[in-house]
């Protein structure tokens, strides 16, 4: 593998001495931790990346015409290309010994993930019973669960019938067990649907995930709800929107 950096400045500046460090490694597995990309190269360095807000690492052929914002090329030993866009620069892009990863700034104080067998119902309670903070903001909280975004909050509660604005602390064991159960069932459906696409994501093959075709809630609003006669509305929560049907999520 070789790899070739056309701009260094993403969110942190890439490490001058990257290329090098990647040059002839072989890539023997690709995995995730929260929104962290990590793909395990060969003598127990790993390369890490973050998306960022308009990032994608997508796979294509090297006849493929290079793009603007292509940061970063890794031309693979079979002539396939991995390619970093990212036309903000908000991404991350860092290789590190994998005896290190767990101690990097950026993962260390990351939340269980949701697909962790010791997350469940119980482990979720625990925050919610001492936070009064909004729901929606408690499950945007890396530090309680690593990897959910905007969307899928809000159509995790769309689904159990819960209005992100709610206390966190004033829900009952039962209602946050619901909740932790369909964190699970919502992102299984986006992952099976290829994720959301509304402008910048798009797969490792470069297309559209189908996931916004099927949402109830987020980015809905003025719309009808999908369950009741009522409509979908907005409010604004920090610098985020989130969304609710004032009927279904009491």
């Amino acid at each position: 593998m070789r790899v070739d950096v056309f701009e260094p400045r993403l969110r942190n500046m890439i490490d001058p001495r990257l290329p090098a460090c990647v040059r002839g490694k072989t890539i023997v597995d690709v995995r995730r931790r929260a929104k962290y990309i990590l793909i395990q190269l060969e003598k127990k360095n790993v390369w890490v990346f973050h998306l960022g807000m308009s990032g994608k690492l997508i796979h294509v052929a090297s006849a493929t015409p290079k793009q603007k914002h292509d940061h970063i090329v890794a031309t693979l030993d079979n002539g396939q290309q991995l390619r970093y866009h990212d036309p903000r620069r908000f991404g991350l892009s860092i290789v590190v010994n994998e005896a290190e990863l767990d101690e990097l700034s950026q993962l260390r104080h990351l939340g269980l993930d949701p697909f962790n067998t010791q997350f469940h119902g119980e482990y979720l309670y625990s925050f919610t019973r001492r936070s009064k903070r909004r729901i929606r903001d408690l499950l945007l909280d890396q530090q309680v669960v690593a990897g959910i975004g905007n969307i899928y909050a809000n159509e995790i509660l769309g689904r159990v019938g819960v209005r992100p604005t709610a206390r966190s602390s004033r829900l009952t064991r039962e209602t946050v067990i619901r909740i932790a159960s369909m964190i699970q069932t919502v992102l299984n459906e986006a992952i099976r649907w290829c994720g959301t696409s509304f402008s910048d994501y798009r797969d490792a093959d470069d297309k559209f995930g189908e996931f916004q075709n099927h949402l109830r809630v987020y980015d809905r609003d003025g719309e009808a709800c999908r369950i009741c006669p009522s409509t979908i509305e907005r409010v604004a929560l920090g610098n985020r929107s989130a969304f609710y049907c004032p009927s279904c999520q009491k």
